[in-house]
Formats: C-alpha cells, sequence, structure tokens
C-alpha cells in the first residue's frame, strides 16, 4: 500500500524532485551564460578589426592574381565567416647564398594582406575568424577567402577600433 501512494502517475517522488532539480540547474546555467536581462536576439555593439598578414616566399606571379580578386570575402571551414582581404601589398624575398649573403629571390616575393572583421565588443577582446584567434605573432594563420587561401601566414598588425 505504501508503495502505491508515493507514486504519482507513472513517476515517483523522488523522479519528480529529480526532474525538477535538472530544470532548475539548466535555468540558472542559461541565466549565467546570457547574464542579467541579455537575450539572444538583443544587438551588440561591435568593434572593426583590422588585420595584416605576412606570407612569406609566395610565388611571385600570385601577387597579380590577388590583386586581381579584391576585395574578398573571408571563409572558414568552406562558409563565409564575415569580412573581407581589402587590400595587399608586395615586398621583396631574400634568401641566403651559398656564400652566406642575402641575395633577392625574383620568382618569390613576400605579401602583406589586410583584412577586416569586426568582433563583439568586450572588457577582454578575443577576435576570431572562424575558428582562428588573431592575434600579433601568430604564425600559422590560414588566410582564407573566397578565391585566395595562403597557410603559415603570420599576423603582423592588429588594430581595434576605426
Amino acid at each position: 500500500m505504501e508503495q502505491k501512494a508515493k507514486r504519482v502517475g507513472k513517476f515517483n517522488i523522488i523522479d519528480i524532485i529529480a526532474v525538477v532539480l535538472i530544470l532548475l540547474a539548466a535555468v540558472f546555467v542559461g541565466w549565467k551564460l546570457l547574464g542579467p536581462g541579455d537575450t539572444v536576439s538583443a544587438p551588440r555593439e561591435m568593434t572593426k578589426v583590422t588585420y595584416v598578414v605576412k606570407v612569406e616566399g609566395v610565388p611571385a606571379e600570385l601577387y597579380e592574381n590577388c590583386v586581381n580578386h579584391l576585395p574578398s570575402p573571408l571563409m572558414a571551414s568552406g562558409a563565409l565567416v564575415g569580412g573581407e582581404i581589402v587590400a595587399v601589398e608586395q615586398e621583396p624575398y631574400y634568401v641566403l647564398s651559398a656564400n652566406g649573403e642575402w641575395i633577392l629571390d625574383e620568382s618569390h616575393t613576400t605579401l602583406l594582406f589586410t583584412a577586416e572583421t569586426e568582433t563583439p565588443t568586450a572588457a577582454v577582446m578575443t577576435t576570431k575568424v572562424g575558428d582562428q584567434e588573431v592575434r600579433i605573432g601568430k604564425t600559422d594563420y590560414i588566410l582564407k577567402s573566397e578565391f585566395i587561401e595562403f597557410a603559415d601566414g603570420t599576423i603582423v598588425d592588429v588594430r581595434w577600433g576605426e
């Protein structure tokens, strides 16, 4: 008789308490992640980020091809991620000769790509393009757009704001 008294439908009291505690925990975690008074659809203040990626040892003929495809929207994992490559500059590329002297390699060049994107404004700025963080000195950056892709770029400059 006692067993039947503690059951409510197909649930017993312990099951109901467990479900209520799980729901309360989910609501608490959601509130902490979104913050008080914040909603998912609320507009967030954005900061413009301009960064420069240096790619060395590129075949020289690729410079003109890159210029012809600018501006070019940034991509990651096959999807557009917001932002674009807006400019490219060319610098000479030097190699070490057998004599130990630096000589100009005319068949290769160094390219400096300037890209712009926007990131949510926060007390600590973490800029990501796709899954990659944008930080000065990052040496394994993959610069990828609709028409351009270079691996092992180095981020040499980042400016937040106008």
